[in-house]
């Protein structure tokens, strides 16, 4: 065999191996241009949440520098999608305050949010002698004292879209809603529900 005809072996490997890498390359854009279009033409929107109401079953900050609460939270969701359901796979809910977490974090289990359905969560969210910051502690003892408390029911987790038989990759999604609290000249030791409707940031 002659060099020449080698060399034109070469070159006719190299034109198949280039068509190839083309060719694929062209159907993973015609994939990802239908799937963007597709996303752009149904417009997908994130989930709404609600807060519904609060119970506060024990708020007591006698020892220095540590808090024992337990609250139970009423929480609506809504898909406003019409044509998009949505995979909730991870959802951590805890109470915050002044930017602190103050109870363990409560897990809601995964669940599936069909289009335009409604799911009502009513999680309890605790904690046992939780340390507090020194300069958040003053704070808390005068909330204590007054009967009024600004706290922040946070929910972090994951969600998936669900389009047709498509699901996407997974998303962090995280809710902040804001609770106050005014149990007035009652006992924090006393079982106190509080109706809030309060509307929760959301972000995806």
């Amino acid at each position: 065999m002659s060099v020449k005809e080698c060399e034109h072996h070469k070159g006719c490997r190299r034109k198949i191996f280039r068509r190839i890498f083309a060719g694929i390359l062209i159907f993973l854009l015609i994939v990802l241009l239908t799937i963007l279009i597709i996303w752009a033409v149904l417009k997908p929107s994130k989930p709404s949440f609600t807060l519904q109401d609060v119970t506060v079953y024990a708020f007591n900050a006698t020892v220095p520098n540590f808090l024992t609460t337990s609250f139970q939270v009423t929480l609506l969701s809504r898909n406003p999608n019409g044509r998009i359901g949505i995979y909730y796979d991870r959802l951590d809910t805890y109470v915050d305050y002044r930017n602190q977490q103050v109870t363990y974090r409560t897990a809601i289990p995964p669940s599936y949010q069909g289009h335009k359905e409604v799911d009502v969560w009513s999680p309890f969210v605790y904690g046992n002698n939780v340390p507090v910051a020194p300069y958040n502690f003053v704070g808390l003892s005068q909330d204590q004292s007054s009967g009024n408390i600004l706290v922040t029911i946070k929910i972090d987790g994951r969600v998936r879209w669900k389009v047709g038989t498509f699901v996407s990759g997974r998303y962090h999604i995280y809710i902040r809603c804001p609770a106050y609290i005014n149990w007035g000249s009652q006992s924090s030791a006393s079982a106190v529900k509080y109706q809030l409707v309060q509307r929760c940031s959301v972000s995806v």
